[in-house]
């Protein structure tokens, strides 16, 4: 019967007229004609699906025209391409669920790997990109890396990914190594600074020439402008150390031969020669071999025969005394590098705010005289904390590019506006944290991080300010049922009754409350406050008229616990007591879940009566039916009932039948209603039959009488006829006509017949 759900489009219905219809076949033969025909038509489908071969286009027609679904699957295997697949599926949606299903598995199959390989052709984009992208950074080259990993991809895209992959991997090591060549090359240069020899000039220029191949490298673009600004003043320092210290040598080299000088030459020229270089010591301060030092920090030395060289013209400078410490400057300069140890420290630790913090302790700090040694570390950490916070400042501006990138693309990531406040305020703090450990950001990139958390925020600001002006109407609202309260309170319901309409404004005002919604927290406490101290003062009067109508619930309660279930009135009274019930709850409902609880207390009440009047009933049905069972077996020995012996015996055995079955049928109860006119029918139609058969043994004594008396009424007129033959016997017999017995009645012929008193 559900065979049009099987069929499916383009098939022909069974013609009943055809095949050996037409030629006068009976139809038995028809039917295995068809069987026949479909047997072999499926032979030739199954033959056809074996020999495919993989033609992919004959075994979809073969799916479309078979009636048989097994050919359908064979046929099936054949179908690879996704426009077939999808040609079939569509087919054989609705008509063939297994070749539907194969279909479907197949496309999603197609469809997953062609998504993995658009997903890898747009990682192998990204990569292209990034390989022309002039400034290439590891989190761009991370970021595709973690990408590709979840991507299964074609064996020749993953070998162009490898290739691409390699490259900015060559790329990325290009970069450190260029960064490396140009950090080891400023320090190179600084050191020629710091100590310019004979040969500096050259070795200045073989590092200026590499800094110009270093500016010309394919990954310049990469190098952080403040290394090469560092740089470029490296060089410019180095090339005035080496002016100076060429300065120096040609001025203690000597322009005459080495005598001393004529008494008239003039002084200047003896004060310019120089004996050899000296360490150097703060501006205006003596060296310790007697030196006077420059403007510019570089010692030159004073011969010692300079006076009596001078003679004269100027007198000897006395000798400085040299400076004992004290024990407060021995304290000081302990306390002073204390603070360099903590700041090393620091700086080995990464620590670059705590560290520069102490060095700016150490600048405020004041401190005796620092040996060479003391220097010269203090001089070396200052130069790590600015390399590192150089480094800081290079990674410090990278890793706020990101964040600015990071913010301009939150806008199109359609985030929930709590999640939106929260990553943009998370993104400015990351940005406070930043300054404070890689030194503040420059304007512009200020001004543009701070430009994209607007922009990115405004919704979020619009959806905030919609969420106050919102707050605000509620509160408003709030305040209003207040004043409803209050209004209620003064127009004083309960003192009319109307306790009904009073719990329901009551009802009302607490559900409007509850749907309110969202108010500010410091209004909040305080509505809520005066809204419950009113809603108490109007609804004292109300507590209390609920509190009577509680102790009447259950005094009703207690009034159906006292009826007896066996009283044919407790229904009647029960259901007296179901209105009464009925009539307090409209007249005054009570609280929700004090109203349920009475009325469950209640209804169990009912449910216990009606409960014990079931098992009452139970026992009164099950009585009824036995004694149905006992009418039954009465009724059962009437119909069985047989006598024997003469007509005499028999009457009175029948007799006796019906008086004992009359006796037990009264001593039985009632019965089932639905079984009462059937038995008592039955009953009647067995003593009906005793009282036919008795009936008719009566009828048949009746009959036995009257024929005995016919037969004697013969014997007496025979006797008659007799008698009248004689003439005397006639006369006396006339004569004797008028006397009779009381107990006869005369005849015509004279003769006394017996008088019936039976009527």
């Amino acid at each position: 019967m559900f065979e049009f759900l099987f069929r499916r489009p383009g098939d022909k219905g069974a013609d009943p007229q055809a095949g050996g219809a037409d030629q006068g076949a009976p139809a038995g033969a028809g039917g295995v004609d068809a069987q026949a025909d479909a047997a072999a038509r499926r032979a030739a489908q199954v033959e056809a699906a074996r020999g495919l071969a993989g033609n992919e286009a004959a075994a979809v027609e073969l799916i479309l025209q078979s009636e048989f679904a097994d050919v359908r699957l064979a046929a099936a295997e054949h179908v690879v391409s996704q426009p077939m697949l999808e040609r079939v599926q569509t087919a054989v949606r609705n008509t063939d669920r297994r070749v539907a299903k194969l279909m479907q598995g197949r496309l999603d199959a197609i469809r997953h790997r062609q998504g993995e390989q658009r997903q890898a052709e747009l990682s192998i984009a990204t990569a292209q990109r990034l390989l022309a992208d002039e400034k290439l950074t590891p989190n761009q080259v991370a970021d595709l890396d973690r990408l590709w990993k979840v991507i299964a991809a074609p064996d020749e895209l993953a070998a162009q990914f490898a290739e691409l992959r390699n490259a900015l991997g060559a790329r990325l090591e290009a970069q450190v190594t260029l960064q490396r060549t140009v950090i080891d090359a400023l320090a190179a240069v600084r050191r020629l600074a710091a100590e310019p020899g004979d040969d500096g000039a050259v070795e200045l220029e073989r590092l200026s020439a590499e800094h110009a191949q270093h500016r010309a490298a394919p990954e310049h673009a990469t190098l952080p402008r403040h290394l090469l600004n560092d740089f470029d003043a490296a060089l410019a320092q180095a090339g005035a150390a080496l002016a100076a210290h060429a300065q120096r040598v040609a001025a203690a080299s000597p322009a005459a031969p080495a005598t001393a000088p004529a008494p008239d030459a003039p002084a200047a020229s003896a004060s310019g020669a120089q004996a050899g270089q000296t360490e150097s010591a703060p501006d205006g301060e003596p060296s310790a071999d007697g030196a006077e030092v420059g403007q510019g920090g570089a010692a030159v030395a004073v011969p010692a025969d300079r006076s009596a060289a001078e003679g004269d013209a100027a007198p000897a400078r006395p000798p400085r005394e040299k400076h004992k410490p004290t024990p407060a400057d021995k304290e000081a300069n302990a306390r002073f590098m204390a603070l360099v140890d903590a700041m090393e420290a620091a700086l080995e630790q990464g620590q670059l705010h705590t560290a520069g913090e102490h060095d700016k302790t150490l600048k405020e700090t004041k401190t005796g005289r620092l040996t060479p040694q003391q220097s010269e570390r203090l001089a070396h950490i200052r130069a790590e904390l600015k390399r590192l916070s150089a480094w800081a400042r290079w990674g410090g501006n990278v890793s706020r590019e990101e964040m600015v990138h990071a913010v301009e693309e939150l806008p199109a990531q359609s985030l929930p506006m709590s999640e939106l406040a929260k990553k943009v305020s998370t993104m400015r703090e990351r940005w406070k944290a930043l300054d404070s450990v890689s030194g503040p950001a420059p304007k512009s990139l200020w001004e543009k991080f701070d430009a994209a958390c607007t922009a990115a925020y405004a919704p979020a600001a619009a959806h905030f300010k919609h969420l106050a002006d919102e707050r605000h109407a509620n509160a408003a609202k709030a305040q209003a049922m207040v004043d409803e309260v209050h209004a209620l309170i003064a127009d004083s319901p309960a003192a009319r009754e109307d306790w009904r309409a009073l719990a329901s404004v009551s009802q009302r005002l607490r559900q409007a409350w509850s749907r309110l919604g969202t108010i500010d927290r410091k209004d909040k406490k305080k509505l809520d406050s005066a809204f419950g101290k009113a809603m108490e003062t109007l609804m004292a009067p109300l507590e209390e008229q609920r509190r009577i109508e509680v102790a009447r619930r259950e005094q009703l309660i207690e009034e159906v616990y006292k009826l007896d279930p066996a009283d044919r009135h407790t229904v009647d009274t029960l259901r007296g007591l179901q209105e009464s019930w009925q009539g307090h709850a409209k007249a005054l409902p009570l609280e929700r879940k004090q109203e349920q609880a009475l009325w469950q207390k209640f209804r169990t009440a009912c449910d216990t009566i009606f409960a014990k009047r079931k098992e009452s009933a139970h026992a009164a049905d099950h009585e009824r039916k036995a004694h149905l069972h006992a009418r039954e077996a009465i009724c059962a020995g009437l119909e069985g009932a047989t006598f024997e012996g003469d007509d005499k015996v028999q009457l009175a055995a029948i007799a006796k039948t019906l008086k004992d079955a009359a006796a037990a049928w009264h001593a039985t109860g009632a019965v089932p209603r639905a079984a009462e006119q059937r038995i008592e029918a039955r009953y009647r139609a067995a003593v009906g039959h005793l009282q036919s058969q008795a009936d008719a043994i009566r009828k048949r004594a009746g009959t036995a009488q009257a024929n005995a008396m016919r037969d004697k009424l013969r014997l007496v007129q025979a006797l008659e006829g007799a008698l009248a033959s004689t003439g005397a016997s006639t006369l006396t017999i006339g004569r004797r006509a008028g006397r009779h017995c009381r107990h006869c009645r005369p005849t015509t012929n004279g003769s006394c017949a017996p008088v019936s008193t039976r009527r």
